[in-house]
């Protein structure tokens, strides 16, 4: 039996509501005390929170089942994921939660989990985990009036600037800091390389994150680096594990220009171990055409950030990441991390002279089409002939020049239909046709 709580990047729900409510996530607090306790003779939990209204009160629940099972809990307030991820490594930490549904609206919200290696709990362990908060599942927390501490990353950030050797004085950089955990951390550590900030939705209330800016929404921040005159741009989701970029023309650079950029200079430089790169079937085919003539091979995997970086550690490579604007250098990270890419994308600007049209111009995309299916019932695709049919019929007209990705969602519930092939017209009528026959199968 496959888990019920956890997807494709933790537990993830409508705020409030199972398993987000109350009883839930006090067993999932004292749940994940009980497995700190197995692991450390004093454990402690690092917290940090994006900047939903809801992050304070599941982050009460969650401090309140682990002071119940004897575990103490430091909550650093709002950070981003990759800033709990560090801290969890890096400090005296058994465990890291952050308290996120990254780039979902307000009304989510999610708990993600970390081991002391900065890595999130792979499935068996989250599995197990799911038996624990099942069992424990039952009285609701005791009212609290805990407090935390300000904001505190600071030693991620300083671990940020040791690792970017440049200045950016006279460099105008336009921040989409998605009114989520990087309002403030972004905008400060690129003042403290030099650089003169723009930020966009830079102001957040509790329910304006990821709300039409951001990572998912880019087009206000292409239009402003142009009116801006700026070097470039960069978005961020609302934990900031991903980022999108805009060129000083405006054009978006998305995970898998980032992804080629990153790969080539690396191998380039002796930094890309057997010359792969790892990402996700949704990638796009021509980011396997253009490191190909490099000489780099391209990996996929399942749709999700833990499970290219479950590739990636297997396998020894040092860059990975998704279409989405994840990417994990897995020499400085342990997962992906908007802040991070963006100052590694700035430090081969910098040392090549080149801007990010420059750097992009010979990843050519094939044309693509994704659509999304919102469904009332989940059932197997491969069970649905007519879904099947529709595939089929891609797959014939296209042949190797084409490709069909059907999956649904870890976070939400969609079926997500992916179609790439030679003309933009013909990949928009596959995809659509094969949304129709999924949105009929699953009413």
């Amino acid at each position: 039996m496959g888990k019920q709580l956890f997807g494709t990047d933790g537990i993830r729900g409508v705020a409030g509501e199972y398993p987000l409510d109350a009883k839930t996530v006090f067993a999932f607090g004292r749940a994940l005390g009980e497995w700190a306790r197995e692991h450390s003779p004093e454990p402690q939990v690092a917290l940090g929170m994006d900047t939903r209204e809801s992050g304070e009160q599941l982050s009460k629940w969650v401090m309140a089942g682990l002071k119940a099972a004897g575990v103490k809990p430091i909550h650093h307030g709002v950070v981003t994921t990759p800033c709990v991820a560090w801290t969890t490594k890096h400090g005296q930490f058994v465990a890291g939660v952050m308290i996120s549904a990254s780039h979902n609206p307000y009304q989510d919200n999610g708990l993600k989990v970390f081991a002391h290696t900065g890595y999130k709990l792979p499935d068996a362990e989250e599995k197990q985990l799911e038996a624990q908060i099942f069992a424990l599942a039952g009285p609701e927390p005791e009212p609290t009036n805990w407090r935390w501490f300000g904001l505190r990353d600071r030693p991620y950030r300083e671990y940020l600037d040791s690792i970017f050797p440049h200045s950016l004085a006279g460099r105008k950089i336009v921040v989409d800091c998605a009114n989520g955990a990087a309002f403030s951390s972004a905008p400060l550590l690129l003042r403290e390389c030099g650089a003169e900030v723009v930020v966009m939705s830079g102001e957040p209330d509790g329910r304006n994150i990821n709300d039409g800016c951001g990572a998912l929404h880019p087009e206000a921040l292409q239009r402003a680096v142009v009116e801006h005159g700026a070097w470039c741009g960069v978005a961020f989701d609302g934990d900031a594990d991903r980022a999108m970029f805009v060129s000083a023309t405006g054009k978006l650079i998305d995970g898998d220009h980032v992804l080629f950029i990153a790969a080539r200079d690396m191998h380039q430089r002796g930094h890309l171990p057997n010359a792969e790169v790892v990402a996700t079937v949704m990638s796009n085919l021509g980011l396997e055409v253009a490191l190909a003539r490099h000489g780099i091979s391209l990996l996929r995997t399942a749709v999700g950030d833990k499970y290219v970086l479950e590739e990636m550690v297997r396998r020894g490579t040092t860059l990975g990441g998704e279409q989405s604007g994840h990417v994990i250098f897995h020499e400085h990270a342990t997962t992906g991390d908007g802040l991070l890419t963006l100052l590694l994308l700035l430090d081969v600007m910098l040392r090549t002279g080149a801007d990010l049209d420059e750097l992009s111009q010979e990843f050519v995309v094939f044309p693509q089409k994704l659509v999304n299916v919102r469904f009332g019932m989940k059932k197997s695709l491969e069970e649905q002939p007519a879904v099947q049919t529709a595939i089929a019929n891609c797959h014939s007209e296209f042949g190797e020049q084409g490709r069909v990705v059907v999956r649904f969602s870890g976070t939400e519930p969609l079926a997500r239909v992916m179609v790439e092939g030679p003309t933009q017209d013909r990949v928009e009528y596959h995809a659509t046709e094969i949304a129709a026959e999924i949105a009929a199968a699953l009413v």
